[in-house]
């Protein structure tokens, strides 16, 4: 059977004119990081404030100890209804995004002025839950799966990114560009569980490692809202974001985990900054000479700090290792799945051409 090209020329110029037309609200972002400036406030002012009587005994490493001692039937339910609610709707918005292929905008397109009210309904929400019912999802899951999916969103990261800024010193690792390609579009769906599995995670204490990781999912929350936008996609933003984790970790291994001892917290720090140094700053555009400008000081703070704790100089090599290794783990299964999906087609909208075109595993 023929087809009239000029036909499909057509429909598909309606299509482009259709997508160019689509409507939108402006955004600066300075309004977003404002907006969670103010739900910070609403947090530092009516996080609760526990005297640990109603905790369980501290049970060790990996024991989550702001749980209730005797939870009941509503407490749980006050968390995981409203989790599931927050996660079906944004991923709802991610689907009905997908499907409708919008251009990248210097603005907001509806579904992401959706997602942000519906994060920031759900965000005093939480505030309120905490209040009347005290518990999160930690009652009833452990603390590696909330720590667990952020390593992993992290990892995924660097995956999707070594296609554009490499992974070791701007150079790609040309075998793990397929899979990177494939997490770069199925990506919003697993980064948006990780973030609101975290955020419901975590009862709104008003202790500093709280505080501080809900200052860093609002942020989270905030750029998983602007799906389909420049802001999104802003190499300085991600950037900050991505680093963003280690400064938190930093927080909480000097301040609760182990506090005080040396040790955990340089591990963390330090080993972020030469993963930072490493792929990082590869992906933000400059010069040789602009890389060298960031890179000597850090180094030379780096120096410094193990001339003065040497014992310690073999930590800075833990996190690269495992985020590095990770990296190339996370593609295998990345590609495993992909190989699952070729036959059994669970994976939505993913066609027989783009099965064709499997990546090669790793």
């Amino acid at each position: 059977m023929l087809v009239d090209t000029s036909d499909l020329l057509i429909v598909g110029a309606e299509t482009d004119s259709k997508r160019r037309a689509t409507k939108f609200m402006p955004y600066r972002a300075w309004w977003g990081l404002v907006g969670c400036a103010l739900l910070m406030a609403i947090f530092v002012v009516f996080a609760a404030e526990s005297d640990g009587s109603a905790f369980p005994p501290d049970k060790g490493d990996f024991w989550y100890l702001w749980q209730l001692s005797e939870p009941t039937f509503w407490t749980r339910l006050s968390a995981w209804l409203p989790y599931a609610l927050h996660q079906l709707s944004i991923w709802y918005l991610i689907a009905f995004a997908r499907k409708a292929r919008p251009r990248y905008i210097f603005g907001l397109h509806s579904f992401n002025v959706w997602a942000l009210g519906i994060n920031a309904l759900f965000i005093v929400l939480h505030v309120v839950q905490t209040r009347v019912f005290y518990d999160g999802l930690a009652q009833d899951v452990h603390e590696m799966t909330s720590m667990g999916s952020v390593i992993l969103m992290l990892l995924l990261i660097l995956l999707m990114e070594n296609g554009r800024r490499g992974l070791f010193f701007g150079r790609k690792v040309a075998s793990l560009e397929g899979t990177g390609e494939m997490v770069r579009r199925y990506h919003g769906y697993y980064f948006s569980w990780a973030i609101i599995y975290t955020f419901w995670y975590h009862p709104v204490e008003l202790t500093s490692g709280h505080i501080a990781g809900f200052a860093y999912m609002m942020l989270l929350l905030l750029q998983s809202s602007l799906f389909f936008t420049r802001f999104h996609t802003n190499r300085w933003w991600t950037m900050f974001l991505e680093t963003l984790f280690v400064v938190h970790g930093s927080i909480v291994a000097y301040f609760i985990v182990q506090q005080g001892q040396t040790g955990p917290w340089a591990m963390f720090l330090f080993g972020g900054v030469a993963v930072f140094l490493i792929t990082q700053l590869h992906g933000l555009g400059l010069s040789r000479k602009g890389k060298l400008g960031v890179a000597i000081p850090l180094v030379g703070v780096m120096v410094a700090f193990y001339s003065v704790f040497p014992e310690h100089i073999m930590g800075v090599t833990r996190l690269p290792l495992i985020m590095y290794l990770g990296t190339f783990l996370m593609a295998g299964i990345v590609w495993l799945l992909l190989r699952s999906t070729r036959f059994v087609g669970v994976l939505s909208g993913w066609s027989g051409a783009e099965s064709r075109g499997l990546p090669k595993c790793p």
